[in-house]
């Protein structure tokens, strides 16, 4: 087997956007270095209500708009009234 063939695996410090701190092995870095997290579940949409944001886009309606609204209890109507 070839030396150092595997990076160092060491234990890092992650910071949590709110300060919270934990320990973790990782390869990142050097012993002891601090990971500074921008995005983490604490702040990133999809963690944070990012459905909510998806209808506020206004993605919902224009699903609906191209396919109908097949989730809802009126999807029947609208297929009997354009076959008629």
């Amino acid at each position: 087997m070839k030396a150092d063939a595997h990076p160092d695996y060491h234990e890092i410090t992650v910071v949590m956007t709110d300060g919270t701190e934990y320990k973790t092995r990782s390869t990142y870095g050097k012993e002891g270095d601090v990971l500074r997290l921008d995005v983490d579940p604490l702040t990133h949409p999809a963690w944070q209500g990012g459905t909510g944001q998806v209808v506020e886009k206004g993605q919902l309606s224009k699903f609906e708009n191209r396919y109908g609204s097949f989730l809802s209890a009126g999807a029947g109507k609208k297929k009997e009234e354009t076959k008629q």
